[in-house]
């Protein structure tokens, strides 16, 4: 039955019955032969066919919420079996906002020296996709923004508060300065994250409440490409402070605080809500609570 619910998982997130199979490492006629005898048990179509996926029935939907936390207590209740048998282990997905991949280490480092036998793969991911990865067991963790926009049924745990710096090449006659309003800033040849990001949902709110928000002159989801625009002195943008710093240090780029008004942004660990919690999930979330006592 496991099986069969982690598959229907699958299906439900490829909405593809070939993607799904190969997801799940299983060819698709023994996909669609699980999902049939799935539905057979429940006695409920979950659905729709067609020479395609066609989606979910509304009996499909229940018992996908169902199966999520199915098989999300069944993996929690083996990596406590793991524990008990040979200690904290396992292996861990978090997705982080581009803007707090500056702060990973900081919360990662003490947690696996603590913990030696867990394994770690931090993605970059934009809030939305956080959420999503979360709800379909893809992610077992996130880092993003906790105060900005609803974040539904995930516990949570602050980590620190974001400021943003406006940024500019050492050449930039706005290189002087010490302070800088949103307005100002707006003024300038700006290259911004993308849209999808939350990051740049926030600077537009600033920009717009400022009156100065156009379309800037460079988008990427990329933090490395704003700086690498901003580097060649043509585009200025607006970053976290925490990113501001890692390239201020060298020399490389001025950072200039944005006040009037001094914005920010609480940032924290999110995890799907469960009691209790896998081993591994609340040794990490004890770790975020350490690191913002640090703060």
């Amino acid at each position: 039955m496991i099986d069969k619910l982690q598959m229907f998982i699958a299906l439900a997130k490829e909405r593809h019955f070939g993607r799904a199979a190969e997801a799940c490492g299983v060819t698709q006629p023994s996909l669609s032969s699980a999902i049939r005898q799935l539905e057979e048990t429940l006695g409920v179509q979950l659905v729709h066919r067609g020479s395609r996926f066609q989606g979910l029935t509304p009996e499909g939907k229940r018992v996908l919420e169902r199966a999520v936390q199915i098989v999300g207590d069944v993996r929690a209740l083996r990596d406590e079996m793991r524990v008990a048998r040979s200690g904290l282990s396992g292996h861990l997905r978090i997705g982080v906002i581009p803007t707090a991949l500056p702060m990973v280490a900081e919360l990662t480092r003490p947690f696996l020296t603590r913990h030696p036998n867990v394994t770690l793969s931090v993605l970059s991911r934009n809030s939305t996709e956080i959420l999503t990865g979360i709800e379909s067991l893809d992610l077992d963790a996130g880092i993003t923004y906790l105060d900005n926009e609803p974040l539904g049924r995930v516990s949570q745990t602050p980590l620190y508060a974001e400021f943003y710096r406006f940024i500019c090449a050492p050449g930039s006659e706005l290189a002087g300065r010490d302070r800088l309003s949103w307005s100002e800033a707006a003024a300038q040849p700006l290259c911004l994250l993308t849209q999808d990001m939350q990051n740049r949902r926030i600077v537009d709110q600033n920009l717009a409440a400022a009156g100065g928000l156009r379309p800037p002159g460079v988008e990427s989801n990329s933090s490395i490409v704003l700086v690498s625009h901003v580097l060649s002195g043509q585009w200025c943008s607006i970053v976290s402070k925490r990113l501001a710093d890692i390239f201020a240090a060298g020399g490389q780029i001025i950072p200039i605080p944005l006040l009037d008004p001094e914005v920010e942004h609480m940032v924290g660990l999110i995890c799907a809500r469960r009691d209790p919690q896998t081993p591994v999930i609340a040794a990490l979330v004890d770790e975020a609570q350490k690191y913002r006592a640090r703060q």
